[in-house]
């Protein structure tokens, strides 16, 4: 729990309560203007508290996630531990895996003679950042 009294967090629960209490106020004052006679004030007076219960979700939401999560690292000098197999409903977010790009070259080693001429365009192209493909003099 004493990860939820961090600066951050004490941020996060100052903004809970002003909004939740700015909404229900918004939704109160709508409220009286519908009943002054304001029909539109009626599906107002039901969105504001809509958006308090939405505020109250997310934060809901972050708070089991921050308790979840584990509150510092391994140490340095311990072995790297297997990752720990994800919860269900919850998708698993990997590194991504870099790949060498190796040039793709004809089996008898000469060019196709049209993918030189495609490279030439495109390198035409390139060096021509205004032109369009009509004006290619090749």
């Amino acid at each position: 729990m004493k990860r939820l009294w961090t600066p951050a967090w004490i941020a996060r629960h100052v903004a809970l309560v002003v909004l939740v209490t700015g909404f229900l106020a918004l939704g109160w004052w709508q409220i009286s203007r519908a009943a002054s006679g304001n029909t539109l004030s009626w599906a107002y007076a039901v969105e504001w508290p809509i958006f308090a219960g939405f505020v109250v979700f997310v934060w809901w939401r972050e708070v089991r996630h921050a308790l979840r999560t584990p509150a510092a690292a391994p140490p340095a000098g311990s072995a790297p531990a297997e990752p720990a197999a994800p919860e269900p409903g919850i998708p698993a977010v990997r590194r991504p895996v870099r790949v060498a790009r190796v040039p793709v070259t004809p089996a008898d080693g000469a060019d196709d003679a049209d993918l030189a001429a495609y490279n030439r365009y495109l390198t035409w192209l390139n060096d021509n950042p205004g032109a369009r493909p009509g004006d290619y003099p090749g």
